[in-house]
């Protein structure tokens, strides 16, 4: 009975796919454009031959995500366009609500774009061209769709800001996060009768048993962008009042310091214990690997919960 259940669920989604499939309009001439309009960014995309020889700026984003550079961490931009696509699915029914037909001024948005993608080239910023080729998609389906749909699709269509590597640019981010994470390990070491020498990000033991640095890939960037994605996500889901989603977007910050923290203190009580070598196994585990996700996930979730209105924890009953 279960998998029969399973089965009709699953016609159900894809008779209903089809269905809003069939509902969308201008499909052909939007999807027309679109494709013109990744081809300039596949042949003319990106304007830096350095590490990447390619014209192709597709390229030059994969190979940004999957560098195996240890300063840098943007694999997560691997997953963003499939997140998006799974939220404009998600909200397919409100979409297709909206009065759905050519919109002239979208074409402004999109002069937007080749702007950008113009000075782009000129400054040898691939950034701004991953930019403009967004605000383009945009323009375009304003000009397919109308107003309506730009504004009901502007949140899954925020999420592709993730989408731009930082690179080496990330720094900004990182040598602050590096900094603060150090000095809370140094304090908290202290409070608990640990004796930690701290010298910039350096973190050691007076006699010598350890010493660590709290390198860029530990500054805990990772699980600040995954937390980030996690409460604009859920705030945007879940809250309508913009002060709620602003607030739950806010909170990434704090929660990835605060598991950061966490990881690096179980690191330091193993190596005063037992030294380098046992330091060194709780920082290559994977299970202290998740510590810094922890607090994010299951303090995002309480804190939404309790921010929930009763009508909404009533739907949910």
């Amino acid at each position: 009975m279960n998998g029969k259940s399973r089965i009709r669920t699953a016609g159900e989604f894809w008779r209903d796919t089809a269905d809003c499939w069939q509902r969308l309009p201008n499909k052909t001439f939007f999807f027309a454009l679109l494709a013109a309009w990744l081809l300039l960014f596949q042949f003319l995309g990106n304007s830096v031959f350095g590490y990447v020889h390619t014209p192709s700026l597709f390229s030059w984003m994969y190979s940004c995500y999957n560098t195996p550079n240890a300063a840098t961490d943007d694999g997560h931009g691997n997953l963003i366009p499939f997140l998006v696509l799974g939220l404009f699915w998600w909200k397919r029914h409100e979409l297709l609500e909206s009065p759905l037909q050519i919109w002239r001024p979208g074409l402004l948005i999109l002069i937007v774009g080749m702007a950008l993608q113009l000075l782009s080239s000129m400054l040898q910023l691939p950034q701004f061209s991953i930019l403009a080729m967004f605000i383009g998609i945009y323009g375009l389906m304003g000009l397919a769709w109308g107003p309506k749909w730009l504004l009901k699709s502007s949140f899954p269509f925020f999420l592709f800001i993730f989408s731009i590597p930082l690179g080496t640019h990330a720094t900004v981010i990182t040598f602050p996060l590096r900094l603060l994470v150090s000095r809370l390990v140094e304090m908290v070491a202290h409070l608990f009768g640990i004796d930690v020498i701290r010298i910039g990000t350096q973190l050691m033991d007076p006699s010598g048993n350890f010493q660590y640095d709290v390198a860029p890939a530990c500054s805990g960037i990772r699980s600040l962008i995954a937390n980030f994605l996690l409460a604009t996500v859920y705030g945007f889901l879940t809250f309508r009042e913009g002060w709620k989603r602003l607030f739950f977007m806010a909170l990434a910050l704090p929660f990835a310091v605060l598991g950061n923290l966490l990881r690096l203190l179980m690191v330091i009580v193993a190596a005063t214990i037992g030294g380098q070598s046992w330091g060194n196994s709780v920082h290559d585990s994977t299970l202290a690997s998740l510590m810094p996700y922890v607090p994010a996930f299951v303090g995002l979730l309480l804190i939404g919960r309790w921010m929930e209105t009763p009508e909404q924890k009533e739907q949910e009953i």
